[in-house]
């Protein structure tokens, strides 16, 4: 599971068995939990996370989007 950022007590990682989907993020705090397809950064799952966190994830992971699928293909590319 690699953590690719941490902002504001959410961590930001994938699982290292998923490079057959799309690019994508997963995000915890606290045992809640939500994934992100990075493409337009639309919320795939979420389990705990209110809607004012999610808006706050949302931006997250739309000013990291770039950075986060170059990790992304820097880890399964290989």
């Amino acid at each position: 599971m690699p953590t690719i950022h941490r902002q504001d007590g959410y961590r930001f990682f994938f699982f290292s068995m998923e490079g057959t989907e799309p690019p994508h993020v997963h995000v915890e705090q606290a045992g809640k939990y939500a994934k992100f397809w990075l493409a337009g950064a639309i919320l795939a799952r979420n389990r705990g996370f209110a809607s004012h966190e999610l808006t706050v994830i949302r931006r997250v992971v739309e000013q990291n989007a770039e950075t986060f699928e170059e990790k992304w293909h820097e880890f399964f590319d290989r």
